[in-house]
């Protein structure tokens, strides 16, 4: 009979785990890096290994047990301490990646050289002086001429005058007015939804828009106004003008009153008086 055989034990070697490296530390935002592999396990599904940065892709590269990729750390990467993970199907390992933010480049402005200002020289014209004239200024004479203040019987507004005659025509409700009085202009002739401005001593007195019919009517308003004969203008694409004459009340009536009854009582008293001289006379 045939002794036994003792078995032989079996000794497993351990596999090494897997692991990911990323080179230079630290890292520059916005510089190049190297990211290295080791001891990945062979996957049924044969696919690549994605390298992401903070969970965004940063390189990918052919499935194998080692090997190396590059990569750009992005350039917004804030400084600090950040995370690169590299898996496939069947691996998935991570490593850390410290970052630094470069200084912002200084820019040297080279020195300005000037080259040096040579003043030409200075020629004076020779100086010609014209001849002295003697001038003889006639004697002014001043003429005074007095001028007659308008009358408070003017022609009607209605007789305006219009830019271009038979266009249309201005019209004021009062031919007279004094300060404050209400005023009218009514027009006619203008360009149908025409603006209208109306226009007396440079001041604007008022403002309306013509009508289908070309008509319009608006109050006349004015701001500081004297005594006279003024021009209203209507200006809506032609111009119509009107006139009115502005008086001021007079409060001579009751001084006049009063100037009769003292004349009266004079002439009387003179009257006694001459009677009572005659009756001594006798």
């Amino acid at each position: 009979m045939l002794g036994a055989t003792p078995a032989t034990a079996q000794t497993t070697t351990p596999v090494p785990p897997a692991v990911v490296t990323a080179a230079p530390q630290p890292a520059t935002a916005g510089g190049n890096i190297t990211i290295s592999w080791n001891n990945f396990r062979p996957c049924r599904i044969v696919g690549p290994i994605t390298f992401t940065l903070d969970g965004a892709q940063v390189a990918s590269a052919a499935s194998a047990a080692s090997g190396s990729v590059g990569a750009t750390v992005p350039a917004s990467t804030t400084a600090g301490s950040h995370t690169i993970d590299a898996y496939n199907s069947c691996n998935k390992v991570s490593t850390g990646l410290r970052v630094v933010v470069p200084p912002p480049p200084t820019t040297t402005q080279p020195p300005v050289t000037q080259p040096p200002v040579t003043n030409p020289p200075v020629t004076k014209p020779p100086v010609t002086r014209p001849p002295v004239t003697t001038t003889t200024t006639a004697p002014v004479t001043t003429t005074t001429t007095e001028t007659t203040p308008p009358s408070s019987e003017s022609p009607s507004s209605s007789s305006s005058e219009p830019s271009n005659p038979g266009d249309g025509v201005l019209v004021l409700d009062k031919d007279n007015i004094q300060p404050g009085d209400p005023l009218t202009a009514t027009g006619t002739g203008c360009p149908k939804g025409a603006k209208v401005t109306l226009k007396s001593l440079g001041q604007d007195v008022g403002d309306a828009v013509a009508d289908e019919n070309g008509e319009f009517t608006s109050p006349v308003r004015f701001a500081n106004i004297e005594p006279g004969r003024h021009k209203v203008r209507a200006e809506c694409g032609i111009t119509l003008v009107g006139n009115v004459d502005v008086t001021l009340s007079s409060s001579s009536g009751g001084t006049t009153s009063t100037l009769v009854v003292l004349l009266f009582f004079l002439l009387v008293g003179a009257a006694m008086l001459r009677r009572q001289f005659t009756g001594l006379r006798r």
